[in-house]
């Protein structure tokens, strides 16, 4: 018989120690499977502008490219991927000139080798500087 039925219970206790075990191990499987972004592996100096007015006025010849490939220098419509009438065309409106901005409106659905007709058109015609028109979506 048990006459001591109060007095020889045990405290209920709470092992720690699988616990932190357990944390530690999540803790290390975290920290290997975890990807971090290294955005400090590329120096880069963004450029910076001022809102003064451009002094010399640089010349521009608009070249347009339509989404079937038909250009235009100007006023000057061009059949499509007429690279030699294009070279003519740039080669005219720059004559003598030397700062010479050619700025290419092509249309989104234009097929790409139109543009890079326009752009070797430019680099043969001797027109290094080429920019591309977009407009603003708002």
């Amino acid at each position: 018989m048990n006459f001591r039925r109060g007095r020889g219970r045990d405290e209920p206790e709470i092992n720690f120690i699988p616990l932190i075990d357990v944390l530690l191990v999540i803790l290390i499987f975290l920290m290997v499977t975890t990807t971090y972004s290294h955005f400090s592996e590329l120096k880069i100096n963004l450029p910076s502008a001022q809102g003064e007015q451009q002094k010399n006025k640089t010349t521009e010849i608009n070249v347009a490219v339509t989404a079937d490939g038909a250009m235009a220098v100007g006023d000057a419509k061009l059949a499509s991927g007429d690279k030699a009438g294009l070279l003519d065309r740039l080669k005219a409106a720059a004559a003598g000139k030397s700062d010479v901005v050619v700025v290419v409106n092509a249309d989104a659905k234009s097929t790409h080798q139109s543009v890079i007709t326009v752009m070797e058109a430019a680099r043969e015609a001797g027109l290094s500087q080429l920019t591309f028109a977009t407009q603003n979506l708002q």
